[in-house]
């Protein structure tokens, strides 16, 4: 592997549910692969949009930390969802709990409305993070 990335592989994640990696460490930057609600077994949390994407966030928040750094930390986000109207006020909420509003610490994001994601989620997740210096 060369010096200029680095995968990495979250061990408090559900493991990948495809070809590819939790994440990938380039240019000061964490770079998250998208997260569903899945459980430490792999299998879908069955609940509403806003369980679900607590569950996303606390898997990228395992990715962030094992590749020391934070969620807080992240500089982008976006959030995929199967019912954007309807979803996304809801989503909203849980996304802001996890976020500081405090010195326009909150990350850039964009929203996007999808007609399917794996194995019939809700939401789905992904980040860019900074890395300390």
């Amino acid at each position: 592997m060369s010096n200029h990335r680095h995968v990495i592989e979250a061990s408090g994640a559900p493991a990948p549910a495809g070809p590819y990696s939790h994440g990938v460490v380039a240019g000061g930057l964490l770079f998250c692969s998208g997260q569903i609600a899945l459980d430490p077994a792999g299998e879908l949390v069955a609940g509403s949009a806003a369980e679900e994407a607590t569950v996303c966030l606390r898997n990228l928040s395992e990715v962030c930390r094992a590749a020391g750094t934070r969620l807080e930390d992240a500089v982008r986000l976006t959030v995929y969802l199967a019912d954007l109207v309807a979803d996304a006020p809801v989503v909203n909420d849980v996304y802001a709990s996890f976020f500081s509003e405090v010195a326009g610490a909150l990350p850039a994001r964009a929203a996007v409305g999808v007609t399917a994601l794996p194995r019939g989620a809700q939401v789905m997740i992904d980040a860019v993070v900074a890395l300390p210096d």
